[in-house]
């Protein structure tokens, strides 16, 4: 296994619409092998959801684990939001936008159809952090980062704050 480099913001690929995967691919060891890399990258950063867009992979899945021990790991390829309920304000960052939170409005629950590591069609009911975290990669897959739900104002500071950054890493 192997750690994959994450891309950062401004990085035009994330912005590269997610292709969705044909189901064929969902079991072969080289898919296979990509979503426990997936799993470790997500870790190691430490994270609770990475799309495979955020490691330049641009198709349709995402890997995400809310639990504390982090041994709840879900796989979800061609994940389809079929209901939405509520609304809350949560935080949120981004392994592709460090050292960055905000506050972004989304579903308080949501049913999500997708394909599991195995290529069973299946369909969950989530609630809180892990509602939000579907949301949230999802949105990765469709070339959205969570910035974007910002004010043009605060996205550009974002944006400095962020080139601010790397230059004192240089």
């Amino acid at each position: 296994m192997a750690l994959l480099p994450i891309l950062e913001f401004p990085d035009p690929r994330l912005r590269t619409k997610a292709a969705l995967i044909e189901a064929a691919e969902v079991t072969t060891p080289a898919f296979q092998e990509l979503i426990d890399n997936m799993f470790l990258t997500m870790y190691d950063a430490p994270g609770i959801g990475l799309a495979a867009t955020q490691v330049d992979v641009h198709k349709r899945f995402m890997v995400i684990d809310v639990s504390e021990e982090k041994n709840e790991p879900h796989v979800f390829i061609n994940p389809e939001i079929v209901a939405k309920d509520g609304g809350r304000v949560y935080q949120e960052g981004c392994l592709s936008v460090p050292g960055i939170f905000a506050d972004v409005t989304r579903a308080d629950t949501i049913t999500v159809k997708y394909l599991d590591r195995n290529g069973q069609e299946q369909q969950m009911e989530a609630g809180d952090v892990l509602a939000t975290c579907i949301q949230h990669e999802m949105d990765h897959l469709d070339g959205k980062l969570f910035i974007d739900y910002l004010s043009p104002l605060k996205r550009e500071m974002v944006r400095k704050k962020l080139a601010k950054q790397r230059k004192h890493v240089a």
